[in-house]
């Protein structure tokens, strides 16, 4: 591990193939190391797709994208949605329209705290605008909270309207207009 990297070395881009076992492993580890998050006993149906994040590929106006360094290092992923009917998610998020909206935003925790995942987040609200879309919106929780604090100070706000339950855990939705 390096003590500082420089944000210009990190790429965001398209996952390759290839990398899907690698990206399912980094965000199986990195939800199940969130302290009161369900485990993979409580909820092995949740894990078992993190495990296999490159099928969302499939599906239409889905990206999984990767964060890495020059040397094709993973530091992190995320899946975006340019269309918010194949997000996936409970409540109403997937009957927005005009919105792209991101899922299962994961970083390396040897890589936490050098900006990875300000710009995967940065990276999202990019392709929302180039998709022509008006907002971004994602869900969390309350084991995320971390996370929460970039989310606001990129400009993010709490839309309790997009908020569900899944399994007896509480999500939370956020709108970013763009």
């Amino acid at each position: 591990m390096f003590m500082s990297m420089n944000e210009n070395r990190i790429n965001i881009r398209q996952a390759n193939s290839e990398e899907f076992p690698e990206i399912g492993e980094l965000l199986v580890k990195v939800y199940s190391s969130l302290e009161g998050f369900p485990s993979k006993e409580e909820q092995p149906e949740y894990y078992e797709m993190l495990l296999n994040i490159g099928q969302v590929t499939r599906k239409p106006c889905t990206e999984l994208l990767v964060a890495v360094l020059d040397n094709d290092e993973v530091l992190g992923a995320v899946v975006y949605f340019s269309d918010m009917s194949y997000y996936g998610s409970g409540g109403s998020a997937t009957k927005e329209k005009n919105a792209s909206g991101f899922r299962l935003l994961a970083v390396d925790p040897k890589f936490r705290g050098l900006g990875v995942g300000k710009k995967i987040v940065q990276h999202c609200i990019l392709k929302t605008i180039r998709d022509g879309n008006k907002e971004l919106i994602i869900h969390s929780t309350e084991f995320m909270k971390i996370a929460w604090k970039m989310y606001k100070t990129l400009g993010f706000k709490r839309s309790e309207d997009l908020d569900f339950i899944q399994k007896e855990l509480p999500v939370f939705g956020f709108r970013l207009k763009v």
